[in-house]
């Protein structure tokens, strides 16, 4: 699925990004996904496409009782491993698909930036709710439809250079996109709103967030780059609960 994270080239150039220097802090969505993060005390929480596992930490952090990061990047797990030293934190190379070969059910699953490279999102929720607790919640994030219907994820310039508008275009057609990113050709799916949140509720998860996020002040004012982020939605937050089984 992200077989280009083991490319030496690409994984290096990645590894130059805000976000995998300066971590959670340096990621725009941040502010907004973990205010709707649950309690994590005495939780078992899963982190599918952990990438560094800078969200498994985070948990570890707010005393979770257990934690596992999975991601099909043998390169990102070893990163994950090298900046750990939570004793609660297992990091795991392998498939998010496969969760189910965890043997165990978890109080939090959480994916971030990872499955809008899913080709099969239904299958996954399905698989995902099944081993998710009574009560549990999953949350996850994802590159906006508005920013990935067009599929080029880029910006059109007018004559002068500058960016023009954001073109949103084959909206409901629902299939692979192809861009360029770290100078790789990156393959992703694309999928509306509508099936991202449909599909959580048709499985039966209970929708507690949908968030659009906007980059934090300070990120805006430090970087002006940053207010380009203004003119279009680039993250899909969701948060959503297992319910409760009925007394």
């Amino acid at each position: 699925m992200n077989s280009h994270y083991d490319d030496p080239t690409f994984f290096n150039a990645y590894a130059e990004m805000n976000r995998s220097k300066y971590g959670l802090k340096a990621a725009g969505e941040w502010q907004d996904l973990k205010t709707v993060l649950p309690d994590f005390t005495n939780k078992t929480v899963l982190d599918l496409g952990c990438g560094y596992g800078w969200h498994c930490r985070y948990a570890a952090e707010h005393e979770a009782k257990q934690v596992i990061g999975i991601d099909d990047s043998q390169k990102m797990i070893q990163q994950a491993q090298s900046m750990t030293e939570n004793n609660n934190i297992q990091y795991k190379t392998m498939d998010m698909f496969d969760l189910d070969l965890l043997g165990q059910t978890f109080d939090v699953i959480i994916s971030s930036l990872a499955i809008h490279y899913v080709k099969n999102y239904a299958e996954l929720v399905q698989k995902i709710y099944k081993q998710l607790n009574t009560g549990g919640s999953f949350i996850m994030s994802v590159e906006h439809p508005v920013f990935t219907a067009q599929g080029s994820e880029q910006w059109v310039e007018n004559s002068q250079g500058e960016n023009s508008y954001w073109p949103v275009d084959h909206y409901f057609d629902e299939k692979v996109r192809t861009t360029a990113f770290l100078g790789f050709s990156i393959s992703k799916y694309h999928r509306t709103l509508t099936t991202y949140v449909q599909t959580l509720l048709q499985e039966g998860f209970i929708l507690d967030h949908l968030i659009e996020p906007q980059p934090p002040q300070e990120m805006l004012q430090e970087n002006q780059e940053m207010q380009e982020e203004l003119r279009r939605p680039m993250m899909l937050i969701l948060a959503a609960h297992k319910l409760n089984k009925k007394s």
